[in-house]
């Protein structure tokens, strides 16, 4: 499998190790001091072979620069241009400065846990989440390509992102922005169907059913750097979402005069753009019905994507049908994201109990002739409610 030789030099004598690698080539180190080194060295390329876990020297010089250029290739053929956007942004300003030069194999778990440390002092979570993700993704890929043994970086301990206070408008509050919106109709349709703005804004007059009173949800129009892109919804699943009736009248006088591929919203061309959340029209709503209800809250359009999960859980609505009109993954994705607008259930838990046990406080002990129980009372009686 190798061999070993000696050699000379001015500071003495020393040692080459020279192995033949899984790929047929040949592999040497030099420079051991004793022959015990050079053996041990032999050795412990021997077993890695054996056992699939050689990794080549040669291979690992590669930078996390070279590395994380095809990294971000492989993520554009499969990411949407929404979700490849911060991820590009992300590696440019925080991971490529850093760690573009560094070749993988120099990377060190306690440089980047201080990296880690540097960015958080300065930068949000979600930010240092995402450059660290960067950084453990292309080493998991130097780990597969057997360029390292190991994720040098797997294990670090992360700060935690805070979740956003949800804002969840009443009725009146709903009925109060749309009267002081340029965009009444798309208010009151996010208000009451929960559709994302992109989903909403990418409706075309095709995906509406007015007999039914649904729309099907197939398309997704996000804005990113000031173009519109369009593609599949978040979860790339089409599906199905009710409206109500009274928001009849305003979409089919929304599907009039345009033909099926038009867009449902707006002039049937061009998508509606997500107002800007400092002076663009929803803003302005907001502030004019913040003048006329002081308690008005701020939100911004995708609030109006809670409003209708507290608006339809309010109404009766279950877990499940919340679920499908949202488009989660599945409805525990729906509990997790809104378990503050299920708290009620747990008082209803408790009185079903409570109605349960009502229902049932005649117990009739039998008859026995060997002791009982703790607390049994003789045979054959009966009590007409349970000891408090």
């Amino acid at each position: 499998m190798g061999s070993i030789q000696s050699y000379s030099t001015k500071d003495g004598k020393r040692y080459l190790v020279r192995y033949k690698k899984p790929d047929r080539t040949h592999g040497a180190k030099r420079g051991f001091r004793t022959k015990r080194d050079a053996e041990e060295f032999l050795a412990s390329v021997t077993v890695a072979i054996r056992q699939q876990e050689y990794v080549d020297p040669s291979d690992s010089r590669i930078t996390i620069g070279e590395l994380g250029e095809i990294w971000l290739q492989d993520q554009q053929a499969v990411l949407k241009p929404s979700s490849m956007h911060p991820l590009e942004s992300c590696w440019r300003v925080h991971v490529q400065p850093r760690w573009g030069s560094i070749r993988v194999n120099a990377v060190r778990y306690s440089d980047a846990r201080s990296w880690v440390t540097e960015l958080s002092e300065r930068r949000g979570a979600s930010t240092v989440i995402r450059a660290y993700g960067i950084l453990a993704s292309i080493l998991d890929v130097a780990v597969r390509d057997r360029r390292l043994r190991e994720n040098p970086v797997r294990g670090i301990k992360l700060p935690r992102k805070q979740p956003k206070r949800r804002v969840y408008l009443t009725h009146r509050q709903v009925e109060l922005l749309a009267s002081e919106s340029r965009y009444p109709d798309i208010i009151l349709f996010l208000a009451y169907t929960g559709l994302r703005w992109g989903e909403a804004t990418g409706l075309r007059v095709r995906d509406v059913d007015p007999m039914r009173r649904r729309v099907h949800v197939q398309e997704n129009a996000v804005m990113v750097n000031g173009t519109v892109h369009t593609g599949t919804p978040k979860t790339h699943a089409a599906r199905s979402v009710p409206y109500p009736d009274f928001l009849d009248p305003a979409i089919r006088a929304d599907m009039r005069g345009k033909a099926a591929e038009h867009l449902l919203f707006g002039d049937g061309d061009e998508h509606l753009r997500l107002p800007s959340s400092q002076d663009g029209w929803f803003a302005a709503a907001v502030r004019r019905a913040r003048e006329i209800d002081p308690d008005f809250p701020y939100i911004s359009p995708h609030d109006l994507r809670h409003t209708a999960a507290s608006l339809a859980i309010s109404a009766g609505a279950n877990v499940k049908a919340v679920q499908r009109m949202l488009g989660h993954a599945s409805a525990a994705m729906t509990l997790d994201t809104y378990a503050d607008l299920f708290d009620d259930d747990l008082d209803y838990v408790a009185q079903a109990l409570s109605r349960a046990r009502d229902t049932q406080r005649t117990i009739t002990v039998p008859e026995s002739s060997h002791a009982g129980p703790a607390g049994y009372r003789g045979p054959g009686r009966s009590y007409g409610q349970l000891d408090r």
